[in-house]
């Protein structure tokens, strides 16, 4: 495969693109066909060994993909060959395929393109950490956003007026600004040409900033921190300006405010359920049109060196785009509705065999009523509150009553129903299950759906098929699953 390289620590114009064997997933890790890489300003600092993480020589630049899954490992559940997808690699994103380990990985969601999916976790990802998670930004405040035109800056802007902020967006140019206001900045300031501490008071009356989200740091770090009003946020997100600043501390004791370090990649590991939160609500934002982000440029391959020169020389507004696989980007979203889902036929055995390591469908979404866990809690003497008791279900921790764990597995059949069928098949018997888990509760009224894999198929005695599916299900607007099992049956 063909792969951008950093074969020693340098700036962008010595790397090389050449031919490089094509890579094999270990034992946790999926293979992906990169259709879409953006280059981040953090790219520009790993290759000159200037970054917190240090890769070891050779290795392509580029942490943050699209693409369709190739092969998986041994030990990857929940992910498929020939899913779609967007993930966080770190590093070696600039070539045509690329591992991943599984947890660094997310299903794109099917209304999503590839460059879009590409471009959306650093930027948005950090900007909304920073905003939602460390500053606590309220409607009606006031947020200054430095460096208001890069990746993470241009970013903060948009999320900040979803947020109900007034947003002041500075930045080295005028053509730099008129985007910002483009993307919903109140007011703009011109930090190479204005004085920033009087703009700032100027455009809050003296009030001063409520939350500064600083990513360039360098000589605009101790204006901004000077102008923030009593009980302000200083967001320190990085330091594109190539220094990093010496700030008085006093300012903080005079000020009342809080200086909050954003480190987005660590967070996104050690908290991933708040970070899934954040994926999901920005995804929605995307599929509502309230957020897209901005590509300043799309690069193929072979020249993607030259979008870290752009990114270096700040002259990237948004997102530079590494184009990995042109066919894969411009294949058309195909979304289908619920109606319009097929059911998967199977001619004969051979067919199942054929279909081993691969998904062979999802069901039709259900919705768990009350009626349902009530009927299921009669049938199996299992009445207890949290389950048919909506009051003072209302009053747990869960708000409302939950579905049991085994109705979830008792759907499966009703389920694989709906995902396939077996030609001149004369019956199927379930006769037991392998590494049943229930990963999270189920509310009530909430719809839930099956996506079923093959694991196994062989012959059984008598002319049967003995078939292993792993059976994973999922609730809506929740890529995490609720439950997981290895469903087995013998089909005749």
């Amino acid at each position: 495969m063909k792969a951008l390289l950093c074969t020693h620590f340098g700036p962008a114009e010595n790397l090389v693109f050449q031919e490089i064997p094509n890579p094999e997933p270990k034992e946790n890790e999926v293979l992906i066909k990169v259709a879409a890489c953006s280059a981040n300003f953090p790219d520009t600092l790993i290759i000159e060994n200037k970054y917190q993480f240090k890769p070891t020589l050779p290795f392509s630049p580029g942490g943050e993909v699209a693409g369709i899954i190739l092969k998986i490992g041994e030990n990857v559940k929940n992910l498929a060959v020939g899913q779609r997808v967007f993930a966080l690699c770190g590093w070696g994103g600039f070539a045509e395929e690329v591992c991943v380990t599984s947890d660094r990985i997310f299903p794109l969601p099917p209304y999503m393109d590839y460059v879009s999916g590409a471009s959306l976790m650093y930027n948005f990802g950090t900007s909304y950490h920073a905003l939602k998670n460390r500053a606590h930004l309220q409607n009606g405040e006031t947020l200054l956003v430095l460096g208001a035109a890069g990746g993470v800056g241009l970013a903060a802007v948009e999320l900040g007026k979803l947020m109900g902020a007034n947003v002041i967006a500075a930045a080295s140019t005028d053509n730099k600004l008129a985007i910002c206001k483009e993307k919903g900045a109140d007011f703009v300031i011109n930090y190479e040409t204005e004085d920033l501490r009087e703009k700032i008071k100027e455009y809050t009356q003296g009030k001063g900033i409520d939350v500064v989200y600083d990513p360039v740091g360098d000589k605009y770090a101790e204006p901004a921190l000077r102008s923030i009003a009593w009980k302000g946020r200083y967001l320190v997100v990085g330091f594109a300006g190539g220094e990093i600043p010496k700030l008085p501390f006093n300012l903080a004791l005079l000020k009342g405010c809080s200086v909050v370090g954003v480190f987005w990649g660590q967070f996104s590991k050690l908290q991933p359920k708040e970070n899934m939160e954040n994926i999901l609500e920005l995804a929605q934002w995307f599929k509502e049109g309230q957020l897209k982000p901005h590509i300043f440029k799309k690069y193929s391959l072979a020249d993607s060196a030259q979008a870290l020169v752009h990114l270096r020389e700040r002259k990237v507004v948004g997102k530079a785009v590494v184009i990995c696989d042109e066919e894969l980007v411009n294949e058309p979203i195909v979304i289908v509705s619920e109606s319009e889902k097929t059911k998967k036929i199977f001619q004969n055995f051979d067919e199942i065999k054929n279909a081993v390591g691969q998904i062979i469908g999802e069901s039709p979404w259900l919705k768990i009523t009350q009626e349902i866990i009530d009927d299921f809690a009669k049938s199996t003497f299992d009445e207890q509150w949290i389950h048919v008791n909506p009051e003072k279900a209302a009053q747990s921790p869960f708000g409302s009553t939950i579905a049991h764990g085994l109705l979830t597995l008792s759907l499966s059949p009703k389920f694989l129903g709906d995902i396939y069928e077996v030609k001149n098949s004369k019956m199927g018997i379930n006769y037991g299950s392998d590494k049943v888990r229930f990963l999270q509760p189920i509310k009530v009224n909430t719809n839930i759906k099956m996506v079923a894999k093959l694991l196994e198929a062989f012959d059984a005695p008598n002319g049967g098929l003995k078939m292993k599916i792993e059976a994973t299900y999922f609730v809506e607007n929740n890529p995490r699953p609720v439950c997981v099992a290895e469903l087995l049956s013998v089909i005749y």
